[in-house]
């Protein structure tokens, strides 16, 4: 569990921590942590069940099925078909051994892996208009695919809920965020990203939602909006990674 919080005094890379400096990284609430987890009290299901509903209450739209890309995004899913009537279904079948798509070292890696890693159940989608339910975009290589996916599986419509804020930022605190020229969002609207992965429609959870999830813990977001809980180094302290 990510936690930013050391002792007074204590020095790591020329940095000295504030023990007043905490706060969770809010991607254990959206996606790391297993949904039977706990933390600092806050169930994380029922953490991704609230996104779900606020972006029902936010980003509307009519359809058919909504459906989790899975597993962090079952959730939330489920929590906007509670919030909006519509029947909530599963839609894809998992490989479990294949790893997290997006730190894949290439785009090639990247696309491949998301073929092995996910399959469609066409008999749940096909002549269907479709919510799918992700818990992020970061270069958008995997929401693309994915929505292609559904459309060859006989989707008339997919629309592309997230259920956190659009990434802007690089995190240096342990989520292996790219940099930020990598990041699908950065320097585009909501409806080129939307054209690029090739839905019919996007939208994110609002940045003023994620206090919701926690019920007011303290939490960084410093990869949404660049305000970091510590002062962040001035460069990439990650090394140099093959594109």
């Amino acid at each position: 569990m990510a936690c930013f919080s050391v002792a007074s005094s204590v020095s790591f890379r020329d940095y000295s921590i504030s023990q007043e400096k905490e706060a969770r990284c809010i991607f254990e609430y959206i996606y790391f942590a297993r949904p039977d987890s706990y933390i600092d009290g806050v169930s994380v299901y029922a953490s991704r069940i609230r996104a779900g509903q606020f972006l029902a209450m936010d980003s509307y739209v009519e359809a058919d099925l909504v459906v989790g890309v899975p597993e962090s995004g079952n959730a939330a899913a489920l929590g906007y078909a509670m919030q909006s009537g519509i029947p909530y279904g599963n839609a894809f079948v998992k490989n479990g051994n294949v790893g997290r798509t997006f730190i894949k070292p290439k785009q090639s890696n990247r696309e491949s892996a998301v073929r092995v890693k996910l399959n469609v159940l066409k008999e749940a989608v096909n002549g269907k208009r479709i919510i799918m339910i992700d818990d992020s975009i970061v270069r958008g290589t995997t929401s693309e695919r994915i929505v292609k996916m559904l459309r060859d599986a006989g989707a008339t419509e997919v629309h592309v809920r997230v259920s956190s804020p659009p990434f802007l930022w690089s995190c240096y605190f342990g989520t292996d965020i790219p940099q930020r020229e990598q990041l699908i969002a950065y320097n585009r609207r909501i409806d080129d990203i939307c054209k690029i992965i090739g839905a019919d429609s996007l939208g994110y959870l609002g940045i003023d939602r994620l206090g919701g999830l926690v019920k007011g813990k303290k939490i960084c977001t410093g990869c949404f909006n660049g305000v970091y809980p510590i002062e962040p180094p001035a460069g990439d302290i990650r090394g140099e990674f093959e594109q």
